[in-house]
């Protein structure tokens, strides 16, 4: 694992990203934190549309280690990131999207509002973060302990022996 490079989809969902009239700061500071981790790097952007986000996924999926979406978590109406991720996972990983809420809630009460999931989709791990970059922040301060041994073990078995 260690001599082995890792790769990672940033997707970020958002309209205004999408159609080049607000800056992508959540999917920078994904991708810049990643690549200083050492991982191999590339990213998308689709609009807050729940069909492109799935097909997107589904596409992709298999072909990196790990897709990390930001945005589109919360309660507003065109926030659908979850609705599209949920139903193609093959297995869900709860506790990521917990630990990443209860220590967002330690900055604002309002992050256990984001409905982001985790799953396995085809070998690929898929995490859904909100998209403002303090919960980009806190979703890394998370998942970077564990990213590689969860890469390992959806890979095949492992022995913890």
């Amino acid at each position: 694992m260690a001599d082995e490079k890792r790769s990672v989809l940033i997707v970020t969902v958002s309209d205004s990203v999408s159609a080049g009239t607000r800056e992508d700061r959540s999917g920078t500071l994904a991708a810049a934190a990643m690549e200083a981790h050492g991982w191999e790097v590339s990213r998308a952007t689709v609009p807050d549309e729940r069909d492109q986000i799935s097909a997107l996924l589904s596409e992709r999926a298999g072909s990196v280690n790990v897709i990390l979406t930001t945005g589109g978590t919360g309660l507003t109406p065109r926030d659908v990131t979850p609705d599209a991720t949920k139903p193609l996972l093959e297995r869900e990983i709860p506790g990521i999207p917990e630990a990443i809420r209860m220590l967002g809630r330690s900055q604002t009460p309002a992050a256990i509002l984001s409905r982001g999931v985790a799953g396995v989709l085809r070998g690929s791990l898929i995490v859904n973060l909100p998209g403002g970059s303090g919960a980009v922040r806190d979703g890394l301060a998370i998942l970077l302990p564990v990213l590689e041994h969860a890469c390992e073990t959806i890979a095949g078995p492992v022995d913890h022996g």
